[in-house]
């Protein structure tokens, strides 16, 4: 009796693209908030992780309403015939928005133990920020980088709620491993 492997294949190209995209906004974004001091901070962190606080399946309804066809990307979206409900980009825009806050925090944690003196120093030398960016802060904050990018992909790879509710559960299309795990038992 041949396996269905088409969960597996749509699991892992949904979570390497989440992971990918994860990946520079999740450093951008901690990055940015590391030097960040000005007014809202707490309630940019809060917007940030609160996809790893609020259910999954909530995370997917906000997602639903965001990206339906009565919902302001979705009205966008219609103008040019293509909508991401139940398709696997679906699944794929809901896996990168809850394995965010994991990338997020791990990175930030990353870059915040790196010593402030290096980067005093090598403003004093004369180098600007860009240099600063990818000759000092990455170097130093990749074995962080690395495990916020792991546990990224793992988070997408399991995710359930938030895609259940954005992609649906067709198999052969939109189908990931939890899911088809989950409806077979």
């Amino acid at each position: 009796m041949p396996q269905d492997l088409s969960p597996l294949w749509i699991s892992l190209k949904t979570s390497l693209l989440a992971t990918f995209i994860t990946f520079f906004i999740g450093i951008a974004a901690a990055y940015w908030m590391n030097g960040y001091r000005g007014k809202g901070k707490s309630l940019i962190e809060g917007l940030f992780v609160a996809p790893l606080i609020l259910p999954p399946t909530v995370v997917g309804f906000i997602l639903l309403v965001f990206f339906g066809k009565n919902g302001p990307a979705g009205k966008l979206m219609q103008s040019f015939d293509f909508s991401i409900v139940f398709t696997w980009y679906g699944a794929a825009i809901a896996a990168t928005v809850v394995a965010f806050p994991l990338m997020y925090k791990t990175a930030l944690g990353a870059f915040e133990q790196i010593d402030q003196n290096l980067l005093r120093v090598a403003r004093t030398l004369g180098a600007n920020e860009s240099t600063i960016f990818w000759r000092i802060s990455l170097p130093l904050a990749a074995p962080g980088i690395v495990a916020a990018t792991t546990l990224a992909f793992a988070r997408a790879l399991g995710e359930f709620g938030a895609t259940l509710m954005l992609a649906g559960n067709i198999p052969g299309q939109t189908q990931t491993i939890p899911m088809a795990i989950y409806f077979a038992v």
